[in-house]
């Protein structure tokens, strides 16, 4: 018997290999990667920074007015961070405690009475000490609200601080049948300046936008926008609030 020879099953060219990702795809991805580096790695790296500064700036403050044997560094090898802003805390608070009693209130009225017959010393103290009193008070306003005026032109809106109405020798001297409010219009990105000025309140619209909120979306021209859920929040704790 004649043996037939085997067919020969033809084979397929196999699949030519997938192309090596060209440079400009890798050099993307590191870009891409860099980019999230420095996006996650910036904040923490700014955050310390600043905290660190503070705590070292109030640490040598402290420190100067402390004897040096009575510091822990006198007995350690290191030097304890954060001690002198343990130490102005409890300083502070005790401060806060003394004027709530009879005593402390009587020393207090002392040494204000000894710095008002400073020529310059008591014109300096009054100013600094009604500007405390009115950021840091429980009970006021000034500044704890936001508001929408049209500034610098017809149609364009800017945020403001509301601060409080005009006093009786301002208030004189603005129109009698209007109710008039001073408002601060923070600068961007730096929101330490700006202008105050006196409008009526019919033209200054309130936003439920937390003053903090609204520095942030000062300082960052626009890119970190107020948190929904935030200003939900508060019109839920403030419900006479208008909101624009």
């Amino acid at each position: 018997m004649t043996q037939v020879p085997p067919q020969t099953v033809p084979q397929t060219p196999a699949e030519p290999p997938e192309p090596v990702a060209r440079g400009s795809g890798v050099g993307a991805r590191i870009r891409n990667w860099f980019l999230t580096g420095v996006v996650v790695a910036g904040p923490l790296a700014v955050t310390a920074y600043i905290v660190w500064w503070f705590v070292d700036t109030i640490d040598n403050w402290v420190r100067g007015l402390i004897p040096g044997n009575a510091l822990p560094d006198a007995y350690l090898s290191f030097r304890v961070p954060g001690l002198g802003v343990v130490v102005a805390f409890l300083a502070l608070t005790f401060l806060g405690f003394l004027a709530h009693n009879l005593a402390g209130r009587t020393l207090i009225k002392i040494g204000e009475a000894i710095l008002a017959r400073m020529p310059i010393v008591r014109s300096i103290y009054k100013s600094v000490k009604q500007i405390f009193e009115t950021l840091f008070s429980q009970s006021g306003t000034t500044f704890r609200k936001v508001g929408l005026i049209e500034f610098p032109n017809k149609g364009s809106w800017s945020l403001v601080f509301i601060s409080a109405p005009p006093g009786e020798l301002i208030g004189s001297r603005l129109a009698q049948d209007e109710n008039y409010v001073s408002v601060f219009l923070p600068c961007t990105p730096n929101p330490t300046t700006g202008f105050y000025f006196y409008l009526p309140a019919r033209e200054v619209i309130e936003v439920a936008i937390a003053p903090d909120a609204a520095a942030k979306l000062i300082m960052s021209c626009g890119v970190i926008q107020p948190d929904a859920r935030a200003v939900v929040a508060a019109l839920a704790r403030n419900p006479e609030h208008e909101t624009a």
